[in-house]
Formats: C-alpha cells, structure tokens, sequence
C-alpha cells in the first residue's frame, strides 16, 4: 500500500467512527474462496471503530442441500412460495451458514453473536396464492442488536424470522438488511453477491440517485432482456428503497472481487455501484479552509508546467473566484473565474481534476458551471490560456484558438510577461439560465 492510499483512508475515519454498516452478504460468496478475504476487510472495519452489522442469505446453500437430499424446493431465495419442505431446508441451511460464519469471524479476532432480532409476519396471500411460509419483517428488535455492538460484538441475521406465535418463517436477506439497515439508522447498507459490476451500454456505472436508480428499473421492466445483469435488478430494488427509508448510502459490491469492499468504503469513485439518498456531488464557492487542500490537489498539474504556480496568498486573495467539486466531501477538482470589471470578458483558469477521476466527466460539469456562472454575470466571452490541455478546450468545452489581443489589457500584460506562449481559447456565452446547476 502507498503512503498516499493510506491519507486517502484515513480522511474517511473520523466521519465512519461509530457508525453502523449492514453488510448483507449472499450466500455463493459465503462459499467463495474471497470469504476469508472478506472477513479480514471487516476486521479493518471494526479496527477503525465501524460497527457491524452482517445478514446473510443462503439461496447457494438451500439449492446445494436440497439436492443433496433429492427433495424439490418451492423458492431459494425467500420471494417466492415457501412450503413446509423448503422451509425446513432452509433452516438446515441457514444454521450451517451461520457456524461457518461464526468460525470465520473468531478466526479474525472479532467478537460474534447469532441475533435473533427479526419479527416476522407471514407474507400472505398475494395474487391469490398462499405463500405460506415465507415472511416479511414487522420490526426489527433494535435494543438487542444495540447491545451486541456496544460491547464491540458483531450481530450475524440469518434470512430466517419469527412471529408472537414463535413460528417460523423464511425471509429475503436483502429486505432482512434494507430493514435492518433503517432501524437501526446505519450509515451505509452493502450488498455483496457473485454479480458483474453494474454497466449500462457497456459503460459501468459508479453513482446513481435514488431517482436515476427508480428510473433504470421502470425502464428494464418494459423490456424484454436485460442492459445488467439480471441479478442486480433485485440489489438495486432494495437499495432504492433503503435510500427511500433514509439511509444515506447503499452498495452493490462484487463480492468474488479482492479488496472490493475495503476500497469501495474508502474511496470517493469506489469499485462498485452507489445509489445515494443525499447529494453526493456538489459544486460549492472554496474557503479559506479549503487552500491548502486545493493547492495539493493541483501540486501535480503545477509541477508538469500545466497550471501556473499559485501561492497561498494568490488563493486567498481571489478567493471568492475559485469552486470546486466536491464528491462525498473529498475535493475532486477545482476551477476559477476571474472576471475583468472593464470588458465583457472572464477568464476561465485553473481548471483541474484529479487523476483518479479523470475521464468521470467532471472537468465538463466544471466548464459548464462557470460558462453559466458568467452569464448570470453578464459575461459574454470566456477565455482560457493553456500550454497543455488546449485540446480539451476545444473538445470538449466548445472552446476555439485565437490569438492574444483579444485579451483584455491588465491579463495581455500578464500573459506577455509569463513568457508560457500559452494558446489563447475563447467561447461565446449562451444567455444566463435560470439557476447555477448544482451536482447529484
């Protein structure tokens, strides 16, 4: 691990410290070779002062037993019919899954319990059909599992509820952990399962709203095949709806992947899927807090020649003509615009966005804010000198070469005695919208 990595965590650790994360895990990667990997990810997790809370599912295992047995089930997966058989195959199963886990997190060093939380009521009668035992939550016992992580323990929810009654009944891991995940008024829910990594047209998604995820769905639904993989449909549902129910965050993780829950946690473009309930990107004004942060994030580009050198002091006094975007409240990249009081005319300068992050398109949602910035300003042209990034200009922001007497007269006298023979860009502003867009 870099130096570096270990900064990027360690400005996660105080906005995670003593929250709680559901993880609900599936059971295919409950039997996968990356389990022991993914346990020592929550070692680290309760290291920083995270609480834990894991649900499993148990659909690989139900499916293994019953054919094991010779016995037909009704459904795996606890969305379907759950006949006596099933139910009992699934309750064979999720015991044995649970002592697996159990005996995996002792191997890491961490504390475990079986919570016994989940108040179960039947299903019922839907379309007409009895699901007989298959259940959905009524209430979660908070208390209990309150408990359990104040004396630093790690609750494991099997997919299994129980009624006033003490009856039994089979219940979907997901709905389990999206419940869960509200009473208990966690931070984050994580999905692990065997799925692909979310991609739609070929082009993976990181980050969706709740609306955007809502959207996607409606739209599979009146199609006749799958844009994702088809097992993701159920993970998004339960994200969506966790969101709904306030939960800030939820994740679609590929569990068989090293790493990926760690690096997912830890990072503001992750690894996988993010369906967020908040704004997660915005475009804010910088303060005086935020310069030393911007001076590091454009360190790089200042020391290639790109960007001219800025000092504190060069920030500070401009202050209110640089923004940023901000992704998860990590500073991803940065703009100014400066505009001359005598002409019609602003400059668009110190455009950058950090190199984990490029080709996300934040660079674009920059210019875009600024051209629209300037024209609630009355600007009418935007320019911008570059010695490097003068393609970019022109590709993507619209921008055209021209040459430097059309600069204004304080900036032409700065730019002939820098001596960077930087080109010269321009762009027309289109008249001023109605509102400076904001991201999320």
């Amino acid at each position: 691990m870099k130096v570096s990595d270990l900064r990027g965590i360690l400005q996660y650790v105080p906005r995670f410290r003593e929250k709680i994360f559901v993880i609900a895990i599936d059971g295919d990667i409950i039997a996968s070779d990356n389990f022991s990997n993914i346990l020592l990810d929550i070692a680290v997790l309760r290291s920083l002062s995270i609480k834990v809370i894991l649900v499993h599912g148990a659909s690989a295992q139900i499916q293994k037993l019953a054919a094991e047995r010779g016995v037909t089930i009704s459904n795996a997966d606890g969305t379907g019919i759950i006949d006596e058989t099933t139910l009992k195959i699934s309750i064979e199963a999720a015991t044995q899954i649970l002592n697996e886990v159990m005996q995996g997190l002792t191997s890491v060093d961490l504390r475990a319990a079986y919570a016994n939380s989940i108040i179960a009521h039947p299903a019922g009668i839907l379309g007409g059909v009895d699901f007989l035992f298959a259940g959905k939550v009524e209430r979660v016992d908070t208390k209990a599992l309150h408990l359990f992580l104040n004396e630093g323990i790690i609750p494991v929810i099997p997919p299994i509820g129980f009624d006033g009654e003490g009856k039994t009944f089979r219940v979907n891991s997901d709905g389990i952990a999206v419940e869960v995940a509200e009473a208990m008024r966690a931070m984050k829910v994580i999905f692990l399962s065997s799925a692909e990594n979310l991609r739609i047209d070929g082009v993976e998604v990181r980050q969706l709203s709740i609306a955007e995820t809502e959207d996607l769905l409606k739209k599979q639904k009146a199609k006749t095949a799958f844009d994702f993989d088809p097992r993701l449909a159920s993970k998004l549902e339960h994200a969506a709806r966790a969101c709904r129910q306030g939960v800030p965050r939820a994740h679609l993780l590929n569990g068989s992947v090293d790493e990926a829950l760690l690096a997912e946690v830890f990072s503001h473009h992750g690894v996988g899927a993010m369906v967020f309930s908040n704004e997660y990107q915005q475009i804010r004004r910088v303060y005086k807090k935020d310069v030393r942060a911007v001076m590091a994030l454009i360190r790089q580009s200042v020391e290639s020649d790109e960007l001219i050198r800025r000092t504190r002091a060069d920030i500070t006094a401009h202050l209110e003509d640089f923004w940023v975007i901000e992704v998860d409240r990590a500073l991803v990249g940065c703009v100014a615009l400066h505009i001359y009081p005598d002409s019609s005319q602003a400059e668009m300068a110190c455009l950058y966005v950090h190199k984990n992050n490029s080709g996300e398109g934040y660079g674009r949602k920059l210019m875009a804010f600024v051209e629209q910035l300037a024209a609630q300003k009355g600007v009418r042209e935007i320019f911008a000198l570059s010695t490097q990034a003068f393609a970019y200009f022109q590709q993507k922001g619209g921008f055209v070469e021209t040459t430097p007497d059309v600069l204004p007269e304080e900036r032409r006298e700065k730019y002939e005695a820098s001596g960077r023979n930087s080109k010269v860009l321009i762009k027309t502003v289109a008249p001023a919208a109605a509102n400076v867009p904001r991201l999320g």
